[in-house]
């Protein structure tokens, strides 16, 4: 390649110059360069959240540390304290029936004197077993106490009528969470089934069997899930709702299952519904036959290990250790157990939370927060109204019926609309155990009380002290929960701006839901039915993947080249940047006349949701498992797509955080 010649150089230009940059010191100067783009400009995560970066180093022991998970924190701590205060002076029956409960589980001392005591009434009821027609009263009872066994009865709504809720006769009943790990021959699978064994040993020892019985007992537990497993499905064969749904006759079931008696099973249950599912005959054959089949003796041994494995997290430490050693180190991968007043807290709200949601909005959802998140939901649901008007993509069919879906959404806020009977017998604080018990029946009958015409709406399936909102695809309903309406997502003290860029942008988010791919399925009526047309699905799948493609394109935080999923983040990545849009014209409507400041707090309330520390080995797995984008791109990509956002930082084009407008997308803009 030939070197490039240097032209020679006049001497009177030469000396014009010298005089120029002697007559003025920039004449001459070089060329400036661009100025940089300002840090808002650039990465707005970044900025926004630097003094949170700052003070929130990731701990040791610790994988991921992020706003939200501190503010699930705080909600813990706030039900302890609550649960502290109804044990010293409680405020009503369900505070007392809450403090004893609490103070029972904490006094480490009675729980280990108590023993095996509170589940020896159980235990002596499954003694009693004599015949084979003894077995299917019993299965009865222990789900009665909320300890399911043979196989799992829970309420669910009817996909045929999503105005009611029926029962779900499921699989259940094994102690391993895979069917496959009773059957499979690889060495590690039979290892695992080995620990397993050995921890039903140990259970079956603390319930009562002889050592001279253990090895028989302990293989009579294994062989009876084995047959369960042998006509269970696997895990990925139950992913869609609708494999589990097959209605039947409640009046059918005692002559097709003559032995298991489910027709009896039901009214023990409380259950008058003339309706069923029951997805997989095969397996309550099989159940009907083992119940003469197996001997009252290999029953006997089975439903102790069931009581057992299912109390003894509720019990003396014997019984808690041996659960943990399998269930906690074994299956879960832990290395110690929670501290004790965690482990009373979960207790709680497993057996009691519908209790303990109430009071908690009580003490920490004044009225005025309340009435207030209600009224933004309404801003924000008005402007995906104005959405569902303009846009391009949807057909006209399709608009018609979001309209009238919109029209029936309803919203509510802090806790279900519909209470329950708090009716309870008292607990006490000498029994945590029996307390564990007592509360567990009183939330099977509640459950049970969803089954039926007219109930589907009775519950939510997240509680008020469990930050959570959420879209019920089902009956079409906005969830806030009571614990969801604090910093950062609400704060009334920082004004609408930010209430709007933060808690509104997550009601847009999860409006979105019902008029989305998912939200399709579901139509105006309640009735499950495709209201889209291919033109819309075409439309909407073009969408999705122009939204995939702009965050395939960020590399994933802490990972060097590694790009984030947009394929399996492409749902909620949709749904981010729809809720930012629809917060962002309500705030807009509600507050036309916003100054520059509380435009710029609405965007940084909405970033300051995703701070996040995520470990390398936490950030390996979420890449290919979550189906959420990392912090940064959840609060980036959606600004990025926004005029506004541009505007109030005066972005320029080519700069990192405005896209251009050519790239930019809208959903209901």
């Amino acid at each position: 390649m030939p070197h490039p010649r240097r032209l020679p150089r006049s001497p009177s230009l030469l000396a014009l110059a010298l005089l120029a940059a002697l007559g003025s010191a920039t004449a001459y100067a070089a060329p400036k360069k661009a100025p940089a783009a300002p840090a808002q400009c650039t990465d707005f995560y970044g900025n926004s959240n630097a003094t949170w970066l700052t003070a929130n180093a990731l701990p040791s022991g610790f994988t991921a540390v992020t706003a939200l998970g501190q503010m699930r924190e705080r909600s813990q701590q706030q039900q302890r304290d609550l649960l502290d205060a109804a044990a010293l002076a409680p405020q009503g029956d369900v505070e007392k029936l809450l403090g004893d409960f609490w103070a029972s589980g904490l006094d480490e001392a009675a729980v280990e004197a108590d023993g095996a005591n509170p589940i020896a009434p159980l235990l002596g009821r499954i003694n009693g077993i004599k015949k084979a027609k003894d077995v299917p009263p019993a299965i009865a009872a222990l789900h009665q106490v909320g300890i399911p066994v043979a196989f799992n009865f829970s309420p669910d709504v009817d996909l045929r009528a999503l105005d009611r809720h029926i029962g779900y006769f499921m699989q259940g009943g094994t102690g391993l969470p895979d069917p496959a790990f009773y059957t499979r021959g690889d060495e590690e699978t039979r290892e695992l089934l080995g620990r397993y064994r050995a921890y039903v040993k140990q259970i079956l020892a603390l319930t009562g069997t002889p050592e001279a019985r253990l090895e028989a007992e302990s293989q009579a537990v294994i062989d009876i899930e084995t047959r369960i497993a042998q006509a269970s499905k696997s895990p990925a064969d139950l992913r869609l709702p609708s494999n589990s749904y097959a209605p039947v006759a409640t009046g059918e079931l005692d002559k097709q299952y003559r032995n298991l008696k489910l027709g009896s099973f039901l009214g023990a249950q409380g259950v008058k519904d003339d309706t069923v599912s029951l997805a997989n005959p095969a397996l309550f054959k099989q159940l009907d036959s083992m119940i003469t089949g197996a001997k009252p003796d290999q029953w006997k041994a089975y439903l102790r290990w069931r009581i057992g494995d299912a109390m003894a997290p509720y019990l003396a430490r014997s019984f808690r250790d041996a659960e943990f050693n399998f269930r906690g180190i074994v299956l879960r991968g832990e290395t110690a157990p929670a501290p004790r007043w965690q482990q009373v807290l979960d207790a709680i709200n497993t057996g009691a939370g519908p209790m303990l949601g109430r009071e908690y909005a009580r003490r920490y959802l004044p009225a005025e927060n309340d009435a207030k998140a209600e009224s933004i939901a309404r801003d924000v649901r008005g402007a995906l109204g104005r959405g569902i008007d303009r846009n391009t993509w949807m057909s006209v069919a399709a608009k018609d019926e979001a309209r009238a879906k919109l029209g029936k959404l309803k919203i509510e806020v802090g806790t279900p609309l519909r209470d329950l009977d708090y009716s309870v017998q008292p607990m006490g604080r000498s029994s945590f155990g029996s307390n564990m018990l007592i509360a567990s029946t009183w939330q099977r009958r509640e459950e049970m009380k969803r089954i039926g015409k007219g109930n589907a709406d009775r519950r939510w399936d997240v509680l008020p002290q469990q930050p959570a909102l959420a879209y019920d695809i089902a009956q079409n309903r906005l969830i806030v929960t009571a614990a969801v309406l604090q910093p950062p997502v609400f704060d009334p003290a920082l004004g609408d701006a930010a209430l709007f860029g933060s808690y509104g942008a997550l009601v847009g988010h999860e409006l979105t839901r019902g008029f989305d791919a998912t939200g399709r399925r579901v139509d105006a009526s309640g009735e499950v039915r495709d209201w889209w047309t291919p033109a819309d699905v075409a439309a909407w799948s073009a969408l999705g993947q122009r939204v995939a493609q702009q965050y395939g394109s960020y590399s994933f935080p802490g990972l060097g080249k590694t790009k984030v999923n947009g394929q399996l983040t492409m749902d909620s990545n949709v749904a981010d940047i729809s809720g930012v849009e629809l917060a962002w014209d309500a705030f807009n409507t509600a507050q036309p006349g916003a100054t520059t400041d509380n435009r710029k707090t609405f965007f940084r309330k909405w970033s300051e949701l995703w701070a996040q520390r995520l470990s390398e080995a936490e950030a390996t797995q979420r890449v290919s498992t979550d189906v959420r984008a990392p912090g940064q791109w959840r609060s980036n990509g959606p600004l990025a797509n926004q005029p506004a956002f541009s505007q109030a930082f005066a972005c320029r084009a080519g700069q990192p955080m405005r896209r251009s407008d050519a790239d930019q997308i809208k959903v209901w803009q």
